[in-house]
């Protein structure tokens, strides 16, 4: 019988890719979706629960599986509201990763961000990294952190920053090498792929940077 994947977040970027990978996957049976809209998939792996993800608490019955794969993610312009964007980055990870443990889940996968730390004085930079403590506190057995660094690829919405700096980043990754290569925009699609890897092979590393997500993601493993 194969396995089952929840997939926090599929309405994303990151997500969305990732529920591509898990469909053609054949070690998935299902894959459980908990996000406020639809991904409007026509799998029959995909199952569906239109759920406020604020209050995950709510669904511990159905929160049941082999594995948690959570891409949720928001930025200070699509959430200026510091209490929202908290129960966001925050909050959310750290009730699946608790719901995860209850349930006897045995691994929970989590997209943080590079320069996440509990200490910053950098309010996006402390939430991630109260994320990740307190994440690990929950004490699920096969926890993984991937902290990528600017993420590319097409987005729905217009962020003229990032866009900026995306155009930046691409011009100085070639001169970004050695120890500064984490430094490096990287694609959703290996992070995705990463995850996915990472799910299977049980590596021992927790943290995982951007250099090492691309080595994962283009390592023969599949």
């Amino acid at each position: 019988m194969g396995k089952t994947a929840i997939i926090l977040g599929a309405t994303g970027l990151t997500g969305g890719l990732l529920l591509d990978q898990l469909i053609v996957d054949s070690t998935y049976d299902k894959i459980k979706l908990f996000s406020r809209s639809s991904v409007a998939s026509t799998s029959e792996k995909v199952e569906e629960y239109l759920a406020d993800t604020l209050e995950l608490e709510l669904y511990q019955e159905q929160f049941t599986g082999d594995e948690v794969f959570c891409c949720i993610g928001t930025t200070a312009l699509k959430t200026p509201n510091k209490k929202k964007y908290k129960a966001i980055d925050y909050g959310i990870p750290v009730s699946a990763a608790t719901l995860a443990k209850r349930n006897g889940i045995a691994t929970f996968i989590v997209l943080s961000s590079m320069g996440a730390d509990s200490k910053s004085s950098v309010f996006y930079s402390k939430t991630k990294g109260e994320m990740e403590c307190d994440v690990l506190l929950q004490n699920v057995p096969h926890t993984f952190i991937l902290r990528p660094s600017l993420i590319g690829g097409h987005r729905n919405e217009y962020r003229l920053g990032e866009k900026i700096a995306k155009v930046a980043m691409r011009l100085l990754n070639p001169i970004l090498i050695g120890d500064f290569k984490k430094f490096r925009i990287i694609h959703p699609e290996k992070i995705a792929k990463c995850m996915q890897i990472v799910a299977r092979s049980k590596t021992q590393e927790v943290f995982l940077d951007s250099d090492k997500i691309l080595i994962i993601a283009n390592s023969t493993v599949s």
